[in-house]
């Protein structure tokens, strides 16, 4: 069974929209901060084969984007993207996959095809859907020292309770914190020892 694994630059508030719709206005909040160890992490993950599961928002910007400069990640150019879409059917960017309908339905059996992970990036819309239905795996995440107060974040309303561990984490210099999470069960509740 692939695994599906949300990969999110994220605030400490939580933020992980960076680009200017509806008024956000710190569009590539994250590139003042990035350093050399942190250029590694995100190196090493795009070096991974993967599918991509997207909304429709995110594939808009990426579907103009990617193509010219894929010599930075290569392997976007060759994953099957799944777009989480009720208004789009078709790209001139191929392999690309339309998911009209019930996302949950359709992503749970997508997970249950072979090939590989399915990484979903930004896409902060479609991921409730995704964490309402416990359909997400893991977290990779990059938590960088900044708050922005306004933009869509990583959760919202509606997400279940859900136990994670961590399974790789890393600081930058920058105070960049990269962590791993993998879905661990049921959250683990318990009354203070004193």
């Amino acid at each position: 069974m692939r695994k599906l694994i949300a990969a999110e630059f994220i605030t400490l508030d939580g933020v992980i929209q960076s680009s200017p719709e509806n008024g956000f206005q710190y569009e590539g909040w994250f590139f003042g901060y990035v350093d050399e160890e942190t250029g590694a992490v995100i190196q090493n993950r795009l070096a991974k084969p993967v599918d991509l599961l997207l909304g429709r928002e995110t594939f808009d910007v990426w579907e103009p984007y990617w193509p010219s400069h894929s010599d930075f990640w290569p392997n976007v150019m060759t994953a099957t993207k799944y777009v989480a879409s009720n208004t789009r059917d078709s790209s001139d960017w191929h392999p690309t996959v339309f998911l009209g309908g019930d996302l949950a339905e359709k992503v749970s059996e997508l997970k249950k095809t072979e090939g590989p992970d399915i990484y979903t990036m930004g896409s902060a819309n479609m991921l409730q859907t995704l964490f309402k239905a416990d359909l997400v795996d893991a977290l990779e995440l990059m938590i960088f020292p900044v708050t922005l107060g306004d933009g869509k974040r990583l959760f919202q309303d509606g997400t279940i309770p859900a136990a994670f561990r961590v399974t790789d984490s890393q600081v930058s210099p920058n105070g960049i914190i990269s962590m791993t999470y993998e879905r661990d069960g049921e959250v683990k509740t318990g009354a203070p020892q004193i």
